[in-house]
């Protein structure tokens, strides 16, 4: 079932796949997090999960998978333009954006539009 906790929790753990993209967290990526979930309504959800993913050194191609899994299954948000947004912010935080940066930010668009319009199609 969709909750809007759960969709918050998916956006650290995507957070977390675009800084280690490059294969670590630099300082100037934390201080972006730290100002764009300043005051956020989620900004403890978004924190744990990607704190949580720091402090279990995930693998960023497995957590990536199950992010678009649970994306795919939560179904189109708005919420989506928000990660899109925040990942770019991150990404481009130390030293511009990388292309393993910008991959991640390209897929991730790519493939949620890619299932809902196939959704959009089965249903007609």
């Amino acid at each position: 079932m969709f909750t809007e906790e759960k969709l918050y929790d998916t956006l650290g753990e995507l957070l977390f796949v675009v800084a280690m993209a490059d294969g670590i967290i630099q300082e100037e990526e934390t201080k972006a997090l730290e100002n764009l979930l300043k005051g956020h309504l989620h900004e403890e959800n978004i924190k744990w999960s990607f704190n949580y993913e720091v402090s279990k050194n995930t693998d960023i191609e497995e957590l990536y998978k199950k992010v678009i899994i649970t994306c795919k299954k939560i179904g189109p948000s708005p919420i989506y333009t928000e990660f899109i947004s925040s990942m770019k912010i991150i990404a481009e935080a130390a030293n511009g954006t990388e292309k393993s940066e910008e991959k991640i930010i390209n897929c991730f668009s790519k493939e949620l539009i890619e299932k809902f319009k196939n959704d959009i199609e089965n249903i007609k």
